[in-house]
Parts: C-alpha cells; structure tokens; sequence
C-alpha cells in the first residue's frame, strides 16, 4: 500500500489509475493524514485472477510429467559446489 499526497495525486492521477489497475492499493493523504483510499475494482481483479489460472492449467498440461526423483535430482544441476 502507498501513500500519496492529494496534490501529487491531482498531477499523476493517469499512473496512479494504472497501479491501481495493476492491483496496488493507494492512499490519498492530505497534510499526511489520509482522506481516500484507492482500490483496484474487485470483479475485474478477480476475473483476472480466473484467467491467469486458467493460463497457468493450459500451461501445465504441456509440460511433462516428473518424478519427484528427478525434481529432486534437477534441483542442484549447474551448481558448483
């Protein structure tokens, strides 16, 4: 969560608005105490939050099957010990 002063807000509302969007959480303060909070817009955050799981299936459907041995083993491959 970030803070803002409501004259930097007035000046940089298109970023702030963008942050937001990405998710982030902005508190408007005046004389360092704050008067508003700026939240991301919960429908749109959790449909994003459904198709990046979606994503995330698609993704996993391609990859291979592994073992836990080779997990385990795939680990430390290109360490130097």
């Amino acid at each position: 969560m970030r803070e803002v002063q409501a004259s930097e807000a007035k000046t940089h509302l298109p970023q702030l608005l963008s942050d937001v969007e990405r998710g982030e959480t902005i508190i408007i303060t005046r004389h360092g105490k704050p008067i508003a909070r700026i939240v991301p817009e919960e429908e749109t955050r959790r449909e994003r939050i459904r198709r990046v799981k979606a994503e995330i299936d698609v993704f996993r459907k391609t990859m291979p099957a592994l073992t836990l041995e080779e997990i385990l083993s795939g680990r430390h491959e290109g360490h130097k010990y």
